[in-house]
């Protein structure tokens, strides 16, 4: 939707909306959305956790009676799945754009619920089972590898990291509403208990699909594919301003200026870009996103949430009813505590939540093993493993259930930001399907090894992410990507650089970019030349940037200003010399020394 707003001299600004809104109120409806599509993944991962040892689900699909094996096999295919769709991201995401593939992905999921409860019994019902949590797993994965970077590349750098976080913590809401949802069917008739459960995740696959229909598409994506108009009226949008705004064309000049920085010319982004190094240092940064997500599920957060009623029923002898019960309970802690991370992400930083929770979680799983030791854990010591469950949801929900969704999607270049954050959602997907796999059987045989395993993981993580994770709150995506050239250029330790480097405005962040040769002092970016031959037949728009680049490269910093615009135009050292108009309505003041 376009407004034209008369001003003055008979020029006229554009003022572009979606859904009939911009600002502040469009960018917390994409969050909105975006939320939404990780409710539905916390959802679709908690559901199965109440049905999988409920009896009428096992009478329906007998393979998965007391068969440690075939549960685990029927729970993680959904994973297997969920990694199919992060490498349909890996090769198709740079084509297809954030807002259809989010679209795609919640098709996907929506067919995969369908097949799921149309199984009939005798009909080869567990096969059509299998088939629709792999196809629904599909769905999720190519949302999850696009979801966050969508976020990111549409919020602002002040509330980009509570954005993200509070997608990961809606995870844990999303699973609290699956289990609650599992205890409250386990009363009603015996299709109910399992076939509404499972339905019910239709609803968040539906206000996807519909609510991104109307929402704008990444402006960083759009500039990739030389759609500079369209992303020019997305950062408007965003930003609740006019197309006009000087601080829109400085924002996307900074966009444009990164993607070159990145190496990125435009067109299908190549798999070897992935594995460069140099002042880009894309493999690196590559290793720290998918690290993180190998480290979550390492740490064992799965073997709790999918597996906590069986684990009370086994390790601590609970009936079924009481252990769906006490893991209701315990996905309310999990999401109280997921709220933690929305008020400090941007106070205490990455790595410092990365820290806690590994060492609280550690301490959590050495809790539970010590206390089911005594007795095969069926004396009164089994009560203390139970608290240490509870302290090991509380630590994760807290720390490592956002930020391994945050950390990719800044961390990564945006010219292999998403295949790079779909090979992270991948190592996020294949180790969660050998967790959720392995946990019943490991739980079936080493019992309570089966925590101390996983306390000496996380043991191990505590030096990876104090030496090797740099630090990114408040940071631009631009100023990230300064943080590795800063390392690697002055031959110091990426963590040094990223506490070392001074937060920069958006003119220090173009100045640095220079500094360390990403831009050439001559380059003039795609949207336009200063010579005449680039200026003939092109948007009026785009012959006035250009000479608004040029002006802003080469007056400026001989004069030592770096203000406003409304500043120049009060400062005695300037003077208006020209006003350059266009046939558009287009128009830029242009300052000169007097």
């Amino acid at each position: 939707m376009e407004e034209q707003r008369p001003q003055r001299a008979g020029s006229v600004s554009t003022v572009k909306t979606y859904a009939g809104l911009m600002g502040r109120p469009l960018g917390l409806v994409i969050s909105t959305i975006a939320t939404t599509g990780f409710l539905l993944f916390g959802y679709d991962q908690g559901v199965m956790s109440g049905i999988i040892s409920a009896d009428p689900f096992n009478a329906y699909f007998p393979e998965t009676k007391d068969n440690s094996v075939y549960q685990g096999f029927v729970t993680a295919i959904y994973e297997i799945g969920c990694l199919f769709g992060a490498i349909f991201i890996l090769a198709f995401g740079d084509k297809t754009g954030r807002r259809r593939a989010m679209m795609l992905g919640g098709v996907i999921m929506i067919l995969g619920v369908v097949i799921q409860i149309s199984a009939i019994k005798g009909s080869k019902a567990t096969v059509q089972f299998i088939i629709g949590r792999t196809v629904t797993g599909i769905g999720n994965g190519i949302n999850t590898s696009t979801i966050p970077t969508y976020q990111a590349e549409c919020s602002r750098t002040t509330n980009r990291g509570l954005l993200i976080c509070i997608e990961g913590g809606i995870i844990a809401f999303g699973t609290m509403i699956a289990y609650w949802i599992d205890y409250g069917a386990s009363y009603g008739p015996n299709d109910l208990t399992w076939r509404f459960p499972i339905a019910f995740q239709i609803i968040f696959g539906i206000i996807l699909i519909v609510g991104i229909w109307f929402l704008p598409e990444s402006p960083r994506w759009l500039i990739t594919q030389d759609r500079h108009e369209d992303a020019i009226d997305v950062i408007a949008a965003l930003s609740g301003l006019e197309t006009t705004d000087a601080d829109v064309t400085l924002q996307h000049s900074l966009i444009v200026d990164g993607i070159k920085a990145s190496g990125h010319a435009g067109g299908e982004v190549p798999y070897s870009a992935l594995f460069t190094g140099g002042k880009t240092q894309h493999f690196r940064r590559l290793l720290l996103g998918s690290s993180s997500q190998f480290f979550q599920q390492l740490g064992g957060c799965n073997a709790v949430i999918y597996y906590f009623p069986i684990l009370f029923q086994s390790a601590i002898g609970v009936s079924h009813n009481l252990a769906l019960l006490l893991g209701g309970v315990n996905m309310i802690v999990y999401s109280i505590f997921a709220t933690v991370s929305w008020f400090i992400i941007e106070r205490a930083g990455r790595r410092q939540l990365f820290l806690w929770g590994t060492v609280g979680q550690c301490l959590s799983m050495v809790l539970v093993f010590a206390c089911l030791i005594p007795d095969g854990g069926k004396g009164p010591s089994a009560k203390g493993a139970g608290v240490g469950l509870f302290t090991y949801i509380a630590f994760f929900g807290a720390t490592w259930l956002p930020l391994p969704w945050l950390y990719p999607a800044e961390i990564n270049p945006l010219r292999t930001r998403a295949k790079a954050n779909a090979v992270s959602t991948i190592t996020n997907w294949l180790f969660n399907f050998l967790i959720v796999m392995v946990t019943p059987v490991m739980i079936s045989n080493i019992k309570w090894g089966t925590y101390l395993f996983f306390a000496i993981v996380n043991a191990c993580f505590i030096p990876i992410i104090y030496f090797f994770y740099p630090e990114t709150k408040k940071r631009s995506l631009e100023e990230i990507d300064l943080i590795f050239a800063k390392g690697y250029l002055e031959n110091m330790s990426y963590v040094r650089a990223s506490y070392e480097m001074p937060f920069l405005s958006d003119r220090e962040v173009e100045a640095m970019s220079r500094q360390y040769g990403f831009i050439d002092s001559d380059e003039e970016t795609k949207i336009g030349g200063d010579s005449s031959d680039n200026e003939k037949g092109q948007n009026p728009r785009f012959r006035l940037r250009s000479r608004q680049q040029k002006w802003r490269r080469d007056l400026l910093p001989r004069l030592g200003q770096t203000g406003s615009r409304n500043q120049r135009a009060h400062d005695s050292r300037f003077c208006l010399l020209d006003r350059i108009m266009h046939e558009d309505g287009w128009r830029y003041c242009v300052y000169a020394a007097c």
